[in-house]
């Protein structure tokens, strides 16, 4: 987070700063409000930064405050993991806080604005309400209810509370204006009947609050400065002042600021889409590597502060882009670079038999454990007769340029000798089993002899010391050609979801997940679960809470191959 005190000021803290010159506030009070139907995401991350990051820079404070009012899909598990997740980005609320803490004050706010004359019961179907709704260039139709007296909405949505009616059968609707050109102003519902057990309160209620009414109504009671929110609320904006102003519990009102959500190419950040990947075995759960959730990039290998550093890149904006996928690879790349140890592991392994070395000798070789830090220290890797090298690092008729081994050919071996390939074996369908080489016993690193040049230098294991492992090799989930998914609308429980056309299935990458059976040195396989090493021509790996005492997984965490700094001239 220190990052984020180097940054230019952004628009919302432009906007933040005028408030408290103008005297419209003399402090700053923000909340991070999320839903706890599912495991945050890196777009959720966005906006939980700018929420905390806003009161932090201003002496501030923001509150942590759990919507939940969907009974539905709600759980304290995902309760549970947004705090951790929250903690691990190295933030700490002020106070905590849950919608339900509230129900008994804001159906008591309903009943007030009942009494006014501002709310009422509707017994419209919702397919009737949606007919009569209007469209955009169409006004909507009031209610046949509308006009109801105090008392019968009073008495009607007692009975709501009560349970005497049906889910569907009735709603309370705010009475502002059907002919409104803002849709949203158009009678929205303020609360629906739901017989669902809440997370909390159990059985208690039975009518539970819309979103656009408990969430302005919310802000306004713990005092919030600024209402922080993603650039699709900007229509909802009107609505939130007009809830705010009806249900009189301040005279300082919230201001609303929108700005832009985060948009990354070939990943889906909609809770609705991920929960379905989840339903649906398309991942293992929301900690699946694959996952943008903070959970599953944590498994995969990504810090904190990649996470961060990617998002003061990304900044603050106003209006909708899509960020490209290797910008938050090259955030995670780059402090692996220097602080992640080197170790050797074939993923595909292929044996090699060295044929003039004795069987029973090993030599014990001296390999560093990172080239910059040598207070990484180093360690003792034994060299024997047998070895696997990566599949990929033979080729039986070589190209132009391939100056890895091939009959004939030489390479060396990273730390240890040069060999040479006199011969190979191939089973029944042809695939080559294993190679034959021979070893140059004067060319040991370090040695006298260990001038003699050649192009190629390979990593490998010792097939004596390797131990059995499985490497987790991942792409994103959306296939490159998929089409955008970045289009966006607000559900009636004010979740953000995207709404490509089409089933989401149809777009998923069939290879966003290959498992390959290899072997790393033994040293690595001693490390904790969360251990990360950058694996030699291959990438960063994490270990995985999957690994066991006698085979470990690792994650690839991402690929040395650094496009974006590429590009970008880095």
């Amino acid at each position: 987070m220190e990052n984020e005190a180097k940054r230019p000021a952004n628009f919302i803290e432009d906007f933040v700063t005028q408030d408290l010159a103008s005297g419209r506030f003399d402090h700053v009070h923000t909340r991070f409000p999320p839903e706890p139907n599912g495991y945050l995401h890196i777009g959720h991350c966005k906006a939980l930064c700018v929420d905390f990051g806003i009161a932090q820079k201003f002496g501030g404070k923001c509150n942590l405050r759990f919507d939940d009012t969907n009974p539905t899909k709600e759980e304290t598990a995902f309760v549970d993991g947004i705090q951790r997740d929250i903690e691990w980005l190295g933030y700490k609320w002020d106070k905590l806080y849950f919608a339900s803490d509230f129900f008994d004050r804001l159906y008591e706010i309903a009943k007030d604005m009942i009494r006014r004359g501002v709310a009422y019961v509707d017994d419209q179907t919702p397919e009737q309400m949606r007919a009569n709704r209007g469209t955009l260039t169409k006004p909507g139709v009031n209610s046949p209810y509308r006009d109801r007296s105090v008392e019968e909405n009073l008495d009607l949505f007692e009975r709501m509370k009560n349970g005497e009616f049906e889910e569907g059968s009735r709603v309370l609707r705010a009475k502002i204006d059907m002919a409104n050109p803002n849709v949203l102003l158009r009678d929205p519902a303020m609360y629906r009947i739901n017989r669902h057990s809440h997370h909390r309160t159990g059985d208690k209620w039975c009518i539970y609050p819309m979103y656009d009414f408990q969430h302005p109504v919310q802000d306004a009671i713990e005092g919030i400065t600024h209402s922080l929110c993603s650039l699709e609320y900007e229509i909802h904006r009107p609505l939130y002042d007009w809830f705010v102003a009806q249900a009189g519990v301040t005279d300082q009102p919230p201001r609303q600021i929108e700005f832009a959500r985060l948009n990354i190419e070939r990943t889906v950040l909609s809770k609705r889409y991920l929960r379905e990947f989840v339903s649906t075995g398309v991942v293992s759960g929301w900690d699946d590597p694959r996952m943008p959730t903070l959970v599953g990039m944590r498994r995969r290998g990504y810090t904190a502060a990649a996470i961060h550093d990617f998002l003061n890149r990304v900044g603050v904006a106003k209006s909708d882009s899509t960020v490209e996928l290797s910008l938050l690879e090259h955030c995670v790349r780059a402090p692996l670079a220097e602080t992640a140890p080197r170790a050797m592991a074939v993923i595909d392994p292929v044996k090699v038999v060295l044929t003039n070395w004795p069987e029973d000798k090993v030599d014990m070789l001296t390999i560093e454990n990172h080239p910059d830090h040598p207070e990484f220290g180093s360690r003792e890797v034994p060299f024997g007769r047998e070895l696997y090298i990566e599949r990929e690092d033979f080729m039986e008729e070589p190209v132009k340029k391939f100056f890895r081994l091939a009959p004939g050919k030489e390479v060396r071996l990273k730390g240890a000798y040069i060999i040479q390939c006199e011969d190979f074996v191939k089973d029944e369908s042809g695939e080559i089993v294993e190679l034959h080489c021979t070893v140059d016993m004067d060319s040991r690193s370090g040695s006298e002899g260990a001038n003699r040049k050649v192009k190629g230098t390979l990593h490998w294991v010792s097939a004596a010391d390797g131990v059995p492992c499985e490497h987790r090799l991942y792409e994103p989930l959306l296939a490159e050609d998929a089409p955008d998914v970045n289009a966006v609308e607000v559900d009636e429980d004010g979740e953000t979801v995207e709404v490509p056309s089409g089933s989401i299935l149809d777009r998923l990458n069939p290879n966003s997940l290959t498992v390959k059976q290899g072997f790393c040195e033994s040293w690595i396989a001693k490390h904790e679960v969360g251990a990360t090493f950058q694996f030699l021509r291959m990438g960063y790996f994490c270990k995985d809470p999957d690994s066991t005492a006698d085979k470990p997984v690792f994650n690839r965490t991402v690929a040395l191959k650094d496009t974006w700094a590429k590009v970008a001239g880095k």
